[in-house]
């Protein structure tokens, strides 16, 4: 998720049209899935099983959370009830870390708590995007994934997993490829090939290497021919927060995006309560939505988050963001989903909580 209140501001920089940009789109093999395959994406946007699809849903990171197996990211779902609450059809992004697949008194591979997300989903005929790991390491390692990592790190062993990062894509994919549920897969939550100068990464000193985007590119290139080759059928969804991050700056997100090993792109929205098309000509989701149109991409809105509790009226919320989702829809976008569903909300503060009485359901499936 993206954080307002501490995220980076970019400076905007002289934007650098990438030699060969043209070039370098190759369509998705997604486009042209083997049959069977019940999600398809084409220039126009998303279907399932044959027709238009423009699916609507929530971030629920924590639905893999059971604290008889592992250690948990956030409170425990009762997946029948989540799942049952939801308009047909939906679409939940989730975390399936490998943190949330390792058994925390045994240190090994324990799939019970993921299974069992996806086995609910099924029995819902509900549809989820697994997030295989998060940026920022919340709920992993707590480790920043810095310009290193996409370079070799995501194959090297990890010191706090039992495999290495490109053995986890490679584990989930055959484990969950035939799962009627499954929407599409996202490798990592918010990528940015950022360098960081200090212990922390602290977001203020983080540099950003003029080959931030090859770098970027080539991780979608290589760990997507990784993903695809174990699943051919299932699109592959680029969790981009889009707002100018280190890698994907201006015209940089078209050329990461046009690595043939993505199928989905993705705008995070935050920051701009009620408005439709936030950002500027730049980074923006309107310049985003151009950007997906021209490489025949479409491109889902894989956050929208704003507060409320102490510090805003949840029936204002959620007029705000059903404003969005139809001006969203109208403009060309692909779906739209709601930052964060949790079983346990918290009217008392100021946060982005989405529990089950919050009137924001209304906006969905609309």
């Amino acid at each position: 998720m993206w954080n307002p209140s501490t995220a980076r501001t970019f400076a905007v920089v002289s934007l650098v049209w990438l030699t060969g940009l043209a070039a370098a789109f190759v369509p998705s093999a997604a486009a042209q899935a083997p049959s069977g395959t019940r999600v398809r994406v084409n220039p126009d946007g998303l279907t399932l099983d044959g027709a238009s699809w423009w699916p609507t849903g929530f971030n629920a990171y924590q639905l893999a959370t059971d604290w008889s197996v592992n250690r948990g990211c956030g409170a425990m779902v009762n997946l029948d009830s989540y799942f049952a609450a939801l308009p047909p059809h939906s679409m939940t992004r989730f975390d399936a870390f490998q943190a949330l697949a390792t058994n925390r008194f045994t240190g090994q591979l324990d799939f019970r708590a993921m299974d069992a997300v996806f086995a609910a989903a099924e029995a819902h005929d509900q549809m989820v995007v697994p997030v295989l790991a998060p940026q920022d390491g919340a709920c992993e390692d707590d480790v920043f994934k810095n310009r290193q990592w996409y370079i070799d790190g995501w194959k090297a062993p990890s010191t706090t997993s039992p495999i290495a990062f490109d053995e986890w894509v490679k584990t989930a994919a055959d484990r969950w490829k035939n799962s009627p549920a499954l929407a599409a897969w996202e490798l990592v939550g918010e990528p940015e090939t950022s360098t960081c100068t200090d212990a922390a990464c602290n977001w203020s000193t983080r540099t950003c290497e003029s080959d931030a985007a090859q770098v970027l590119r080539d991780f979608f290139d290589d760990a997507g021919s990784l993903l695809r080759a174990r699943d051919p059928r299932t699109p592959i969804t680029a969790g981009l927060t889009g707002g100018g991050q280190c890698g994907t700056q201006g015209d940089e997100f078209t050329f990461v995006g046009a690595s043939p090993f993505v199928d989905v792109l993705q705008y995070h929205d935050y920051g701009a309560d009620g408005v439709p098309l936030p950002g500027d000509e730049w980074n923006g989701l309107a310049r985003r939505i151009d950007q997906a149109r021209s490489l025949g991409k479409p491109l889902l809105v894989g956050e929208i988050g704003e507060l409320a509790g102490s510090c805003g009226d949840t029936r204002e919320r959620a007029a705000h963001i059903t404003y969005k989702i139809d001006g969203q829809r109208r403009a060309g976008t692909a779906g739209a989903l709601l930052w964060a569903f949790v079983p346990d909300p918290r009217p008392s503060q100021c946060s982005y909580d989405i529990g089950y009485d919050d009137p924001v359901w209304e906006s969905l499936g609309s």
